[in-house]
């Protein structure tokens, strides 16, 4: 086949490598509008699931990843005023711009054909190609030209946030909150390679607004947060790959789904197909399962709409628990206050069970009792509640580090 795979994130990237693997004689080329070695955001994270399916996928680049991932281990809540709490569990980080780095390294080496700075805005640069593959992001150019056909919906999440990194090093996943005179503000914060962590803030609209966080200058809103977590950092300062007009780049998460994912030869993978909200940590992996996931389908079906329209079945089955708890993750951070009034131990607990639906839909005191009871009658540490609204197993990891195991009871100290 001749395949045009536009961008060249970890979806395009692995998923030009896996099907050269599989067929040598495909002719692949990964256009990148960007120039090499651009990126955004700073670490991502992963657990040794995401390093099973690499290995037994590509070995070659499942090795070199694995070398250059940082493990973090446990997860720690710290909400000002009280002890912070420690849970099990672990996984890993790594820099975004060495994974790509990787990938475009192993790509070359297989015979893929990746170009930098080669922009396609219209299904007509492509035409030669028997496959177009979009791997252009949520804001994919492509997926506009069929949008009739995709049916795209997009919803901005109500709360604000950013991705920093710090020099300050996080041996555990962190959650640090803190409260500050327009409410409260916290981070989720990594260790994703030597000496650096990414730093990622969130706060509800009203405090951003309130605090003057998107009318300062990116210098001064740096140092306003430095300020806010001076404890966590302890003295170490925070870094902003991007400004506009010399004010940081605070986003609202956007959330994405399409009604179908191919429309004749051009087909939807990555973030240009579907959004999970970052605190759970999910996209790197399920871009990666797209792009085995789709050339798995096209090694087995001998017509392209046939491949496409299994890749379609099989990814949306995948990800609607996924996609559920995304939504069902970031609703809880938008509703803070909700739960951040109980003592560390309760909020711990309520964190680790985000993804509950039956937590959503009934006070959090009565969630907790009733799954209190149930485990005191039955001895069962997880219970049907739990199952219900899902497991609450930190950012959805099935690692064999221990998160698997974990269970969304009260956190030890």
């Amino acid at each position: 086949m001749r395949i045009s795979c536009v961008g060249a994130g970890p979806a395009g990237l692995y998923f030009a490598i896996v099907m050269k693997r599989r067929n040598p004689n495909h002719e692949i080329v990964v256009h990148e509008r960007n120039p090499a070695g651009t990126t955004h955001g700073w670490g991502v994270v992963f657990w040794d699931d995401l390093l099973t399916t690499l290995r037994n996928n590509d070995p070659d680049s499942a090795q070199a990843i694995a070398d250059e991932a940082v493990p973090w281990s446990g997860q720690v809540v710290d909400v000002e005023g009280q002890p912070p709490l420690h849970n099990g569990g672990g996984g890993y980080g790594i820099c975004r711009r060495r994974l790509l780095q990787i990938l475009i390294e192993r790509a070359r080496a297989l015979g893929v054909d990746v170009r930098f700075e080669s922009e396609i805005s219209e299904l007509s640069q492509v035409a030669d190609a028997d496959l177009i593959v979009a791997a252009d992001g949520v804001a994919s150019q492509l997926r506009r030209h069929r949008a009739d056909r995709f049916r795209p919906q997009i919803e901005a999440g109500r709360n604000k946030y950013i991705w920093l990194a710090t020099t300050q090093r996080f041996p555990s996943f962190t959650f640090g909150f803190v409260p500050t005179s327009a409410g409260w503000v916290w981070f989720h914060a990594y260790s994703f390679k030597e000496g650096v962590s990414t730093f990622i803030v969130e706060c509800a609209p009203e405090t951003w607004k309130g605090l003057g966080l998107g009318t300062m200058r990116a210098d001064a809103g740096l140092r306003t947060l430095e300020s806010i977590f001076a404890k966590h950092l302890d003295g170490h300062e925070l870094i902003s790959r991007d400004s506009h007009d010399n004010r940081l780049p605070w986003l609202s998460f956007r959330t994405l789904v399409n009604r179908t994912w191919h429309a004749d030869n051009l087909v939807l993978i990555g973030d240009a197909a579907h959004t999970t909200h970052f605190t759970i940590g999910s996209g790197t992996r399920l871009a990666i399962d797209d792009a085995i996931a789709l050339a798995a389908a096209l090694s087995e079906h001998d017509s392209l709409p046939g491949a496409l329209d299994a890749f379609e079945r099989r990814r949306h089955r995948a990800l609607a628990r996924v996609q559920r708890d995304a939504r069902l993750s970031a609703e809880w951070f938008e509703n803070l206050p909700r739960y951040i009034r109980y003592n560390a131990p309760t909020f711990f607990t309520l964190l680790l069970a985000r993804r509950s639906r039956l937590l959503k839909r009934m006070p959090a005191r009565t969630y907790l009792y009733l799954r209190g009871h149930y485990t005191k009658l039955t001895g069962r540490a997880a219970s049907p509640l739990a199952r219900i609204g899902r497991r609450a197993f930190p950012f959805g990891s099935k690692a064999s580090r221990g998160i698997f195991r974990a269970e969304p009871g009260t956190p030890r100290r």
